[in-house]
């Protein structure tokens, strides 16, 4: 998917909270907003570039957001907005090999206490929840999730498992909006709950699928398949 939107490159001072960040753009200090409430520590260093995406509301407090950054020489998106626009692309799209029987994609569907990214049925009357965690945590070619406790992403995989027992078909995506991995793991030195709760669910039979995306600064979209690592 291409950005439509106006985006700009600044270099990025200060991250005070989850929201908010200030940034260098030609010569000027500003606020921009941070669509993303991980802490991205590891890639929104001081003096790095970052890109802006333009806003297009007046009634908006700050005129761009931090959408993405780079880490050395590689682009990393960070917007955490992005990640269901692009699967659903790509599922519409029949880029995701394992889950092309479904023809009718639907965005944010309940089920039992979750409410799931995804459910995907077809003509068959075959049922598929789906859930999409975007990964922005990379190092040396492994990236991990999550990059900062996660309550909620471990009630999703229960709920993943619960759907599995019931007789749908459940998984989970994890989408690293990046390029250049090797291998996907769950960050257990950050959320050891959510680690177990992936293999539980994998035992479940849960799916658990790994991709890399073709990404810049304009434009992001589903690429290759990654080996998830649950050992």
């Amino acid at each position: 998917m291409n950005i439509k939107e106006n985006v700009v490159e600044a270099v990025f001072l200060k991250r005070p909270n989850r929201f908010q960040a200030y940034i260098l753009l030609n010569g000027e200090e500003m606020m921009v907003h941070v669509p993303n409430t991980g802490r991205c520590k590891e890639i929104l260093i001081e003096g790095c570039k970052v890109i802006l995406r333009e806003g297009n509301n007046d009634k908006r407090k700050t005129k761009y957001d931090l959408i993405g950054a780079y880490k050395g020489d590689k682009f990393i998106n960070i917007d955490s907005q992005i990640p269901n626009k692009v699967v659903e692309e790509a599922l519409i799209n029949k880029k995701v090999l394992s889950l092309a029987k479904y023809d009718i994609v639907m965005r944010e569907k309940t089920f039992g206490n979750s409410r799931f990214d995804f459910k995907l049925s077809n003509s068959k009357g075959e049922i598929y929840y789906l859930e999409v965690k975007g990964v922005t945590l990379e190092y040396n070619g492994v990236a991990k999730f999550p990059d900062a406790p996660t309550e909620r992403g471990t009630k999703h995989l229960n709920e993943l498992i619960e759907a599995k027992k019931q007789g749908y078909g459940a998984g989970i995506l994890f989408l690293m909006q990046m390029d250049n991995i090797d291998i996907f793991m769950p960050h257990d030195d950050m959320d050891k709950a959510f680690g177990d709760a992936l293999r539980n669910a994998k035992r479940a039979g849960v799916d658990v699928m790994g991709y890399e995306c073709l990404v810049g600064e304009g434009y992001i979209t589903l690429d290759k398949n990654v080996k998830c690592n649950l050992e």
